[in-house]
């Protein structure tokens, strides 16, 4: 069972697959700063705030005896159109290394068609006119 594990394990195509989880893994850190940092500030002069601190109140809470405002819900929406932000940026970018890819890739010629021979028909007329010979 191990001897197979580690056949299965060294196969090429599970060692790229885990190279390319890997670099996606610091590609999406790549991608989390871009739009973290330039993206949502661009996006939040539009609405005259931080664009990940965007928020919609949708129950007030009460003070507590230390004065801590509890039981506040929010609805976080900045939060989450960041993240649909940063999954367009990667889903473009790998649309992109993919379509790269298949464009380097050699086209594969056709196989040549076998030399067309004489049909049945024509096998069977040959037998025949050989029979009445």
């Amino acid at each position: 069972m191990l001897k197979e594990f580690k056949e299965f394990a060294m196969k090429g195509n599970l060692i790229d697959i885990a190279v390319g989880f890997v670099m996606g893994a610091a590609f999406k850190e790549v991608v989390t700063a871009f739009t973290g940092g330039i993206v949502s500030p661009l996006i939040g002069l539009i609405f005259n705030a931080d664009f990940k601190d965007l928020k919609y109140k949708l129950q007030d809470g009460t003070l507590n005896d230390a004065g801590e405002m509890i039981g506040e819900v929010y609805l976080e929406y900045g939060t989450f159109l960041t993240n649909v932000i940063d999954f367009i940026i990667v889903a473009f970018v790998m649309f992109m290394v993919v379509k790269g890819v298949n464009k380097m890739k050699k086209k594969e010629e056709p196989a040549p068609e076998a030399p067309a021979g004489p049909s049945d028909n024509d096998l069977l007329k040959e037998i025949r006119d050989a029979l009445k010979k």
